[in-house]
């Protein structure tokens, strides 16, 4: 960052914004309170850009991109800064929305932060309704616990088949009560169960109908040729990920992810922990859950087969190596008394590494191979 930058830090909220100003030069930034919206900002930055170049950046949070992308618009670069990549002091027990802003200052000047990847209007919008599915997955299996729980102290139990299959459902609703006010609960936690899956049916076809967009569709129609990535899986890796030529190695997405084991070493001394869990956990969940599939012997059945269908041969051609290696190391690992959940981990780390190859265009598959044989989980 060249030296005659003046940096602008913005510490964002939903009605007003700190900006902290340093100057070339200056070691303490100047604070200036205003309104949080865009245009305010925008004109602030304008003032100062007039006197020699600007540098602008924010803390990533619930204010989005909105900021970034006016800033943007009008040629004035802004970066979008990492919150859980931001030093620090142990000993700093003293938070403000002026502080904030002028330490986020003097740490970006000195190259300190990160700066995160900054979506398009497309990712953003299909992120958030994935999202948006998320939670009404989230409704759904809380308004059948109330269901079950409520039938349950009314010693109600189904045990014929498996809970709200077909036959459950037409148990549910053949249920009789003795008194008006348990009919009536009854029904009213089982329209809510309903209208859950009415929701939740909708959005699904919403969703899908994403899939013909580019450059969404042309991902997902790769992603799709694994095992335990269906439609709406391959959608949300599409998404989340966003470009993923921004990530030069395999490593490098596995640690995006969050699936690389944490670390605490000193000296002789090596120690190394459970995953680390940072980044994307939209994403880390959904790898996670198609790593579950690895554990059954590699096969193409006729949903998968019919999913690779028209895409390129050699996608079908790794995603038939991924089956069978994968299946190769979950085999090995749980013979060796692994936990379950760490072994279907580390399939979702090594799955990772699969879908990078194929999502990049010049990525080295030998290469790449011999990589993760050598990210095997000791």
């Amino acid at each position: 960052m060249a030296q005659s930058t003046t940096i602008i830090a913005f510490d964002q909220h939903a009605a007003t914004t700190v900006a902290a100003v340093l100057l070339p030069g200056h070691q303490r930034a100047a604070l200036h309170p205003m309104t949080s919206d865009p245009p305010t900002l925008g004109r602030f930055v304008e003032r100062l850009r007039r006197q020699g170049p600007v540098q602008c950046c924010y803390e990533a949070g619930p204010c989005g991109f909105d900021l970034q992308r006016y800033l943007g618009g009008r040629q004035i670069p802004c970066d979008v800064i990492a919150p859980a990549l931001i030093p620090r002091r142990p000993g700093d027990r003293i938070k403000t929305d002026r502080r904030d802003a002028s330490q986020l200052a003097i740490l970006y000047r000195s190259g300190a932060l990160t700066a995160i990847h900054i979506p398009t209007e497309q990712e953003e919008a299909a992120r958030d309704l994935l999202r948006c599915r998320e939670d009404i997955r989230a409704d759904l299996l809380r308004a059948r616990h109330r269901l079950s729980k409520f039938l349950l102290r009314h010693g109600r139990r189904f045990t014929a088949t498996h809970a709200w299959s077909r036959q459950h459902d037409a148990w549910l609703r053949a249920q009789t009560w003795p008194l008006p006010a348990l009919e009536q609960t009854h029904q009213a936690y089982l329209r809510t169960v309903d209208e859950a899956v009415a929701r939740l049916r909708a959005l699904e076809a919403d969703l899908r109908a994403l899939l013909d967009l580019e450059p969404l569709r042309s991902r997902a129609r790769r992603l799709r040729c694994f095992r335990g990535i269906d439609d709406l899986s391959a959608l949300t890796i599409a998404a989340e990920l966003g470009d993923p030529a921004r990530f030069p190695t395999a490593p490098s997405l596995m640690a995006f992810v969050g699936l690389v084991p944490s670390e605490h070493s000193s000296g002789a001394k090596q120690a190394r922990g459970g995953i680390t869990k940072t980044g994307n956990a939209h994403l880390r969940r959904v790898l996670v859950e198609a790593a579950w599939h690895y554990r059954h012997h590699p096969f193409v059945g006729q949903t998968l087969d019919r999913r690779q269908r028209g895409a390129p041969a050699d996608v079908v051609a790794h995603a038939w190596t991924a089956q069978q290696r994968l299946h190769r190391r979950y085999a090995r690992f749980a013979a060796r008394g692994k936990p379950k959940q760490h072994v279907v981990t580390a399939i979702a780390r090594e799955l990772t590494g699969f879908l990078w190859a194929v999502l990049v265009p010049s990525a080295d598959r030998p290469s790449l191979e011999r990589r993760i044989l050598g990210s095997s989980m000791r």
